[in-house]
Parts: C-alpha cells; structure tokens; sequence
C-alpha cells in the first residue's frame, strides 16, 4: 500500500531530485535532515536509503520525487504564463498548488500549457505520460507559434531555448512575453505581425515561441 506523502515529504523528495539527479550526485550528506520525522517515514517507507550518513534515492524515490518536481514546475508554469503571477510570488504559491495536482490533473494541466519543457526559470519539467502521447488531448490553452492558426490575434506567453543567439534574436525583434502578435504568414517562412512591424522567422525560431489566445 503506498505511503501517502506529507507535504515536507514532497518538498524533500524534490530537493533530493534537484541535488541528486539534476546535479549528477550519486548521494547527499544525511546530516541536514536527520532528525527530519518525514525523512524517517520516507527511509521506512522504501523512498530513501540512509547509510554511512549519506542518503540516497530508491527506484521507488526516484520515480516519485520525478512527479514531485515534475508538479511543481508545471505549477509555476501555470502561474507565471496563464495567471501572470510574478516574482517570488511564483514559487511561493507553486509550492502549496503542487500538492494538490494528483490523480492525473498534471497531466490536464500539462496539455493545455502545451507540454512546457522548463519552468519559468529554465529547469527542465519532466515529461509526464500526456507528452508521450498516450491520452487524448484537448484544446490547449499555450502553444507553440508553429502550431498557431494564421490570423489569429495571441499574446507571447514564454521563450523556450538556451540559444543565446536565437534569444537575442527574438528580443530584437520584440518578441518578448506578454506581447501582443499575430501570425499572417506560415510557408515558406513564419511571418508575425508586431504593432506595425512585420517580421519573417524560420521555423526552428517559431517552435521556440508560445503563444496564449487572448
């Protein structure tokens, strides 16, 4: 019968993602959480393992602290690109929402952001099985511009690369979140129409772009 994690539970499991997983440790010192009551449930639980002081993730840990940050970050998502939530104020609310996204609202949630890589701060989201394809999807809320239908009118919700190039390139062009555009040409190049400019992308570039209708 599976556990039914605490809040502090989650919040640990995820930081042991964060220092374990996406910094490439095999373990953790043990000596910050030890007298930790959920890190014990956790340890008896089969989440973690504790030996010589150092605490590293199960299979089983593994694949739950994934759907903890994975929750997270689509939270965060949620808030910064639908609600407009900014600041501090993303993280802050993000940590109470994430607990309730169970029983397959991720995933809901997931699909009408459009399947977001990263968080609003460049993490990478872990995919979920609604990016795999597996269910059914309904009418997504964010999108890429590739995916927009021309002559639409949709604000900039969030740049998704680490190409710095491609990133500078954008931000000449004022393709920036919250900014009001619209696609007037699609083939043989993506043609956007910003206040009374006109601007003509590849479609790599226009794949980085999500857009929200307004």
């Amino acid at each position: 019968r599976k556990m039914v994690l605490t809040d502090r539970a989650e919040e640990i499991l995820e930081t042991l993602w964060t220092e374990i997983i996406e910094n490439k440790k095999e373990n953790c010192d043990v000596s910050i959480l030890k007298d930790d009551d959920s890190l014990k449930e956790l340890a008896a639980s089969g989440y973690v393992r504790i030996k010589d002081n150092q605490l590293s993730l199960t299979k089983k840990g593994r694949d739950e602290s994934e759907s903890c940050i994975r929750r997270h970050r689509l939270a965060e998502r949620l808030f910064a690109d639908v609600l407009n939530v900014k600041g501090k104020s993303v993280h802050e609310n993000s940590c109470k929402l994430e607990h309730m996204l169970h029983k397959g609202l991720d995933e809901s949630i997931c699909t009408l952001l459009g399947h977001p890589g990263t968080c609003p701060h460049g993490k990478p989201i872990p995919k979920g099985r609604c990016c795999k394809g597996i269910k059914k999807t309904p009418r997504k809320l964010i999108m890429p511009l590739t995916e927009l239908r021309k002559n639409i009118n949709v604000k900039v919700s969030y740049l998704q690369t680490r190409n710095r190039s491609a990133l500078q390139k954008m931000i000449a062009m004022g393709i920036l979140p919250d900014t009001k555009i619209s696609l007037i040409q699609k083939f043989p190049s993506y043609v956007l129409q910003i206040g009374k400019s006109q601007f003509a992308i590849d479609k790599e570039l226009a794949g980085n772009v999500y857009v929200r209708t307004i």
